[in-house]
């Protein structure tokens, strides 16, 4: 086997086609050559879809077993090494078997890729404001982006603050008892911006009713409410 792996590595550097008899795209078409993968969660998505492009132009005929080998020969370094390590073991001795080179890139791709969708879940949190969104709909995504970012406990109340529109969360925070857990910022925001909304819904309807009905009263405009911006 370590002979069929370097003669793919040779066909590589030398740019040969092995694998692509009949085909006239990977005898005329140069692919760039594979970056060894040192097992970083950020790279892991590139590394994979470069293996799958170069498979599929130059060693596509090569059986599963060499394809695999060979993806594991620009794995290298940091975290990668003893995961390398084992899998070649468990190959070398028959205790696991791929049907596919894709297979085997999923699974590499789970083992290496958490971390990967980890940051991208809490970027995303980062990024989340309520806007012009009903406080239901932004807990909603809120909700949604938390989950498998890796924020927990004090730091997501943060973010969610960090989010919501400025007036909500500044009369949560001067309550005399303010939330504390994230689910009582989540029920006691909602309930607060569904007030408000009701409040804006009345206030349209006095000022219809100020339109037809002559000059507005004083009791009814110290009663309309001021926006929670």
């Amino acid at each position: 086997m370590q002979a069929q792996i370097q003669a793919l590595l040779a066909a590589e550097a030398g740019g040969t086609e092995r694998g692509m008899v009949g085909s006239n795209m990977g005898s005329h078409m140069e692919v760039a050559k594979l970056a060894i993968f040192n097992g970083e969660a950020r790279k892991v998505g590139g590394f994979v879809n470069a293996c799958k492009l170069y498979l599929r132009m130059k060693i596509r005929k090569a059986i599963v077993e060499e394809q695999v080998f060979w993806i594991l020969s620009h794995v290298q370094g940091g975290s990668a090494d003893i995961w390398k390590e084992n899998v070649m073991e468990e190959l070398e001795s028959e205790e696991v078997e791929y049907e596919s080179a894709e297979e085997f890139l999923i699974g590499l791709k789970k083992e290496f890729g958490r971390g990967e969708e980890e940051s991208v879940k809490a970027a995303e949190l980062r990024k989340l404001e309520q806007g012009g969104r009903t406080m239901e709909e932004f807990v909603q995504e809120f909700k949604r982006a938390a989950r498998g970012s890796g924020y927990e406990g004090r730091p997501l109340i943060e973010e969610f603050k960090r989010g919501m529109n400025g007036g909500l969360r500044r009369k949560l925070m001067k309550a005399e008892n303010p939330p504390a857990s994230i689910e009582q910022w989540y029920r006691r925001a909602m309930a607060l911006d569904r007030n408000w909304r009701k409040s804006r819904r009345e206030e349209e309807r006095l000022r219809k009713k100020e339109v037809g009905g002559g000059a507005p009263k004083q009791e009814q405009r110290q009663s309309l409410p001021q926006p929670l911006v």
